[in-house]
């Protein structure tokens, strides 16, 4: 901290907001890639805020890769630092066991195992009297099985805490004390000062690190960052016996609770199913060092299920009883990176009761961001631009994060749904779709069809690892598509607009694709960063000489919009706006979609006409649309753009003209079992950052050759050649009746992980389980590798045997979708 030698800082290459172990790391992290000049301020003293009373629980595995291998880099780095800093840190490789009391709960460990040895963490499945020889203090009686995982461990967070600090210090780092930020100054949407009570720090970049604060001083720039303060409680008791420093951390999610040994008693907490939001009116800035009062009644699920799994804590002393408040999110995930529409200010907080295991990671990615300018791994699972400024509505905040923490220890299943917080953002065609049986699931807010559940069947999404109620529907639906004709309300896809005179070349420079097109034509591009991987892909229609609409994902408008303006000069003469809500999209697909539409009033589709690609104005009822030949489903399609206050008149021309034709709505369980089903690939599941268009099968929409630079080129061309030894396939097994796959199974090759499936349905055409997995070899992968050796899924402990081909298995050469 500042002393009288070392007067307080004004100015600094970054200020890091927050001295908890999130802050710290990245301090850390810092220096270590040469920026010294770093000041860290905290309002209090450091780990005053949540960290000093985390439970200090680390587990590695994760649903994604890249989140799995943060952890593992924190469990690595927290073995080490107290050889080169001196201090302790409490970590502890002790392992863990994880315990399930149903089936159900059995089955989602075993797909959790088949991901683990995908992801190369040691795990293993043990029978419950096993489980209860490493943990003597567990009844057995009541159990299905378990799983154990070695290499995790505990730690205390206060002591890492201080450990990162002194590295960072050791490198030039300045960490000042009881200094309150009373705001951070920008100009012309760049940082340029933070200011605190004890006077103003220049800088060129800024860290939130503020733990449950964070959301008030992002508010104060403009910047949404969307957590909000829940209660989180546990109990620490006296000695017990059988409570050793090597006992595993356990976890008993069925019971909602988990348990460490500590000082030769247990630990004790964990997530009740109703949570407890906290801090609604703000959180006072010297809220240091503090706890809520006990809770005993909120904290009563929690003590029941305790008792349940480990019947001695009935006679236990109950020494210390936590309760404090942690910061969580509306997806549970924590928010990194830097802020949209701001240069120079980054964030890291929210971290979900997850922040040790995964502090030393996050500051090592938050650090790369800031230095190099991105991170060496995809962490769009934890962006922060994957939330909207909607996402900060506290009332809406609120009710979500009740939901969102109270499932932590819920049952995962891969289908389900959140419930609170709904409906927030609705289509225009919202009732009419509600009318005809609609069953509704939710993402970026947006309501969206599901499925549609036949006249007097049940209109709920139904959960679970098999054939739901949506299953028979979701495959009339599919069918529809293939062989008739299917309409999909797909509004909720983002849609951005780039004008100005510079616009095609702001996206020459930006995309892979060659976007000098004439106008009425359309492209489909990846968006790359300089190591070639895949920061988002798009469609792209040139509307006017200088004008393109954009089309990404639903959940992508804030990040891609990011992107793009990051990348415009200053002096580019363009405009990027978000015009989302101005446009409702109808996906009209199937062999008679051209029938349908042309019966709507539209002229001028056929192929001659429009061609794939190609994009007109057409009328369709009393509306005038953009038609444009696109289609996710892999048939001949039209993606319909209607002004939004057209769209109900035009949804209902389309049905009328269907009726001839055997039109059936159609969701998205269809859509998506219809897009893998052919191979099409979706960003931010199948392929992402980490990912190359060679790697990915994209080649195809790569111009090396297109006459200017683009961003990821150089790297494109120097692998341009090179041998693929990672791969992203199609998969089908003939399984009409087997175990249905959801992503994260993993793919064996003589009995031995080879890959991972990111995407899975059941492919209604082809009759089997329908997959896209990357594979990975030590040699070249080709269509030669894939048939050489056979290969199976590992489902849940169910071995599958599944073909893989480097195209997809239906409609290969892609006639269908250019009939």
């Amino acid at each position: 901290m500042a002393t009288a030698e070392q007067p307080f800082p004004t100015q600094a290459r970054a200020v890091i907001i927050g001295g908890g172990i999130v802050g710290c790391s990245l301090a850390y992290h810092l220096t270590r890639m040469g920026w010294t000049d770093v000041v860290l301020l905290e309002q209090g003293r450091l780990s005053s805020g949540t960290t000093w009373h985390a439970a200090g629980l680390v587990g590695q595995l994760r649903s994604q890769r890249s989140l799995t291998r943060l952890i593992r880099y924190s469990t690595e780095l927290y073995a080490r630092l107290e050889a080169e800093t001196g201090l302790a840190t409490g970590w502890r490789r002790c392992g863990s066991i994880s315990v399930a009391r149903t089936p159900e709960r059995m089955t989602l460990l075993r797909r959790q195992i088949a991901s683990a040895r995908a992801q190369g963490v040691d795990i293993e499945e043990m029978a419950p009297r096993e489980a209860g020889k490493r943990w003597p203090l567990m009844r057995t009686d009541d159990l299905c099985g378990a799983v154990w995982i070695p290499g995790d461990g505990k730690a205390n967070p206060a002591d890492i805490t201080q450990a990162l600090a002194r590295g960072a210090r050791m490198k030039g780092a300045r960490i000042v004390e009881k200094t309150r930020v009373t705001g951070i100054r920008i100009e012309g949407g760049v940082v340029k000062a933070v200011d605190t009570d004890r006077g103003a720090i220049l800088c060129e970049a800024a860290a939130i690190c503020a733990g449950q604060w964070s959301r008030e001083l992002g508010r104060r720039v403009g910047v949404t960052i969307p957590l909000h303060s829940a209660e989180h409680m546990y109990i620490v008791t006296g000695r017990m016996e059988g409570a050793h420093p090597d006992l595993p951390v356990l976890r008993d999610p069925d019971g909602y609770v988990y348990f460490k040994e500590e000082v030769g008693g247990l630990v004790m907490g964990g997530f009740e199913p109703d949570a407890k939001p906290w801090g609604m009116a703000g959180i006072p800035d010297d809220f240091e060092f503090q706890l809520l009062p006990d809770d005993w009644d909120q904290f009563e699920p929690l003590m029941r299920g305790a008792l349940q799994r480990v019947p001695a804590l009935e006679h236990a002393e109950i020494k210390t009883f936590l309760n404090g408040p942690e910061s969580f999110t509306p997806d549970a995930n924590f928010i990194l990176g830097p802020a949209p529409g701001l240069r120079g200010l980054f964030v890291g907080a929210g971290f979900n009761s997850m922040g040790i295991a995964s502090a030393g990671g996050a500051g090592r990615h938050l650090a790369e961001w800031m230095v190099e300018g991105e991170p060496s791994a995809d962490l769009w699972a934890v962006d922060i631009r994957r939330f909207a400024p909607f996402n900060g509505n506290r009332r809406w905040l609120h009710d979500r994060v009740k939901e969102t923490l109270g499932l932590h220890y819920a049952m995962p299943w891969p289908n389900r749904e959140l419930d609170s917080a709904r409906p927030a953002r609705r289509s225009p065609l919202h009732d009419r779709l509600a009318a005809r049986g609609a069953v509704f699931g939710s993402k970026m807010g947006w309501e969206r069809a599901l499925f549609f559940a036949p006249e007097g069947a049940s209109c709920e999404v139904g959960y679970g690892f098999g054939r739901g109620a949506w299953f028979g529907p979701a495959a009339e639906e599919h069918r529809a598509a293939r062989e008739g004709v299917a309409l999909f309300d797909v509004t909720s896809f983002a849609k951005l607009l780039l004008q100005g005179p510079d616009a095609e070349a702001v996206l020459q420079r930006l995309c892979a694709a060659d976007m000098a097109v004439p106008v009425g034509r359309s492209v489909y591009t990846p968006l790359l960063n300089a190591r070639g991987g895949i920061e988002s892909d798009l469609t792209v229609a040139r509307i006017g000489a200088e004008e393109f609409l954009i089309l990404t994902g639903t959940a992508q408008a804030t990040r891609d919009a990011d992107w793009i303006r990051r990348a415009m000069s200053g002096d580019a003469r363009a405009v990027l706006t978000d015009v989302t809500s101005a446009w409702s999209v109808l996906a009209l697909s199937g062999p008679r979609s051209r029938d349908v539409l042309q019966h709507a009033g539209a002229e001028g589709i056929g192929n001659a006409e429009l061609p794939f690609g190609g994009f007109r104005m057409v009328d369709v009822g009393y509306a005038s649309a953009l038609a444009c030949r696109r289609s996710y489903t892999g048939e001949l399609g039209f993606e319909i753009y209607i002004p939004t206050e057209f769209a109900l008149s035009a949804h209902d021309a389309l049905v009328e003209a269907g009726s001839a034709f055997g039109l059936r709505h159609a969701g998205y369980a269809a859509l998506d079992s219809l897009r893998v089903e052919k191979g099409y690939r979706a960003w931010g599941r199948d392929i992402g950052p980490d990912d190359t268009p060679w790697e990915a099968g994209l080649g195809f929409a790569v111009a090396l050759d297109k006459g200017c630079d683009f961003t990821g080129r150089a790297a494109l061309a120097a692998t341009r050649d090179a041998p693929l030894r990672r791969r992203l396939v199609s998969l089908f097994a003939e399984a009409p009746n087997g175990p249905l796959a959801w992503g994260g199974e993993s793919l064996l090759r003589d009995g031995a992980p080879v890959g991972d499936v990111t995407s899975a349905a059941f492919g209604h055409t082809l009759g089997g389980i329908v997959a896209l997995a990357w594979v990975r070899a030590e040699e070249a992968i080709d269509q030669a590798w894939l048939d050489a050796r056979p290969l199976r899924l590992d489902i849940g402990g169910d071995s599958v045997p599944v073909r893989a081909s480097l195209r997809p298995f239906h409609d290969p050469k892609g006639l269908r979708m250019r009939a």
